[in-house]
């Protein structure tokens, strides 16, 4: 019996040391496929959707340990859905948003300090993204985003991207001034009456074109511009520019070349221009090269060329890129999601397999060009562009490969670059500001009412609302961002 009892305590401690093996075994195992879920704008391509279930979800595993899952949100609706999800506490690990904004996100305590992740789980990423490119989403000394796009940005929101093979056709050449584009659409209506006119009614290009100064918008919703000359804050709205930019934009409604969804569907204008039924959208370098593909799908005759309006100025550096990734205070994963970021930028051959998807399957490289062999897209070539690793298509003029690489040569960094309006104190004028704005103003900007009649009203209403206020907060820290970098 004393035998029988010693030998039953035995199998009952190696079972329990088993059981407790296997429970560590799988906890252990648990930690290496911890998901990251990333929140993502647009429509999940069917190769896109395969790719993540199969090859990269096996990379991902083998290199990381973790699982990556997608929610996809269709553009008209990814902002509005991101706010209400992170709000809710949803599980988001990652998410893309514009650069701009990113002191409106930390206010309102959807990004999270990255300087901690960052040294121990970014460090492969700062090979390729240097801490001049982290300083545009710094705040009071603490990262709060990766701006994820390292690329010549002079001029950025300040070019048009145009149907050159339609501009061509009609018997021009190239686009220069406001009046080259009005004289193209009027043009292309009568020799295509199939096409829309614009995606786009342009209005930061369309600000370069017209202002006396460079402007560059620096605080929430667009309503207040900095002067690079006169290192001054100004309401947009009160402008010079603002108001030709209406004027003009209102003789091209008036003249039948803006359709009304230009302003009722403002966020849907590139998906607009890739249905191959539009004349241009607002650009930026490598704008044409980013959305040729979904074009051609529609029009396979397409070309496109991006112009810098009134290209005799001089370009400004204004940010360090327009994109920006953030984790959420309230990630469940956040080193999983750092990794993944560094993971992306620590090579060459992972950032082509995010971009591109699996050498030889979806596409190849001859003779230093990358070929497509799908026209689906995989994870955003415009949100992780990095120099350092970018390869251009075979049909890319090298001539424009080279225009790129030179393209900031002889820009001027903005006074402002590196500046982040803090809202907190002017909250509810904010608020406020961006009704008037969105309701009042944008119609006015984009032409679809009479200026002269509707301007004052606007006008009053935003000077109800607080714009006032609001520029002399923005002033205040503008100065005092301005004499901090002098210390």
């Amino acid at each position: 019996m004393k035998r029988l009892f010693i030998l039953t305590a035995a199998v009952i401690m190696a079972i329990g040391l088993l059981g407790g093996c296997s429970g560590k075994e799988e906890s252990k195992e648990g930690t290496k496929t911890k998901t990251v879920t990333i929140l993502y704008p647009g429509d999940e391509s069917d190769r896109m959707s395969e790719f993540m279930k199969n090859e990269f979800a096996q990379k991902m595993k083998e290199d990381l340990g973790i699982k990556v899952e997608m929610v996809y949100t269709p553009w008209d609706q990814y902002w509005e859905q991101k706010d209400i999800m992170l709000a809710a506490q949803e599980p988001i690990d990652l998410y893309w948003d514009g650069l701009p904004d990113l002191a409106t996100m930390v206010n309102k305590k959807q990004a999270s300090v990255l300087n901690d992740l960052i040294d121990k789980y970014g460090q492969d990423m700062l090979k390729v993204l240097p801490e001049e490119q982290l300083k545009g989403a710094t705040i009071n000394g603490e990262v709060y985003g990766i701006p994820s796009a390292y690329a010549p940005s002079s001029g950025m929101f300040q070019m048009v991207c145009v149907r050159q093979d339609i501009l061509e056709a009609c018997g021009m050449t190239e686009i220069k001034t406001a009046e080259d584009l009005k004289v193209f659409a009027e043009k292309a209506k009568k020799l295509y009456p199939e096409v829309k006119g614009p995606a786009d009614p342009i209005f930061k290009p369309l600000t370069r074109y017209f202002a006396d100064e460079q402007l560059t918008w620096c605080a929430n919703e667009d309503s207040v511009v900095y002067g690079d000359k006169t290192n001054k804050v100004y309401d947009y709205y009160e402008t010079d520019a603002f108001k030709k930019v209406a004027q003009y934009n209102r003789q091209m409604y008036n003249g039948g070349l803006y359709s009304d969804d230009l302003t009722t569907k403002y966020n849907e204008r590139d998906s607009r221009m890739q249905t191959g039924l539009y004349l241009w959208v607002e650009g930026s370098l490598g704008k044409e090269n980013e959305i040729i593909s979904s074009v051609k799908a529609n029009a396979p005759d397409a070309r496109l060329k991006s112009y810098i309006l009134k290209p005799e100025e001089p370009r400004y550096i204004t940010a360090t890129g327009g994109e920006v990734l953030c984790i959420p205070q309230t990630a469940p994963n956040p080193e999983g999601a750092m990794k993944f970021v560094n993971w992306l930028y620590s090579s060459q051959d992972n950032y082509l397999m995010a971009l591109y998807g699996v050498k030889g399957k979806d596409y190849e490289i001859v003779d230093g060009r990358i070929k497509k062999l799908v026209s689906d897209e995989f994870f955003y070539e415009w949100m992780f562009r990095n120099k350092n690793y970018q390869l251009f298509a075979p049909d890319i003029d090298q001539s424009y490969i080279d225009t790129y690489e030179s393209w900031d040569d002889k820009a001027i960094t903005s006074n402002m670059l590196g500046f982040r309006f803090n809202n907190e104190k002017v909250k509810v004028i904010e608020t406020a500001i961006k009704e008037v704005a969105g309701k009042q103003m944008a119609p006015i900007l984009y032409g679809f009412v009479d200026f002269d009649t509707e301007y004052p009203k606007a006008l009053d209403a935003l000077k109800k609302a607080g714009i006032d206020e609001y520029v002399a907060e923005v002033q205040k820290q503008m100065d005092e961002f301005q004499a901090s970098k002098n210390k």
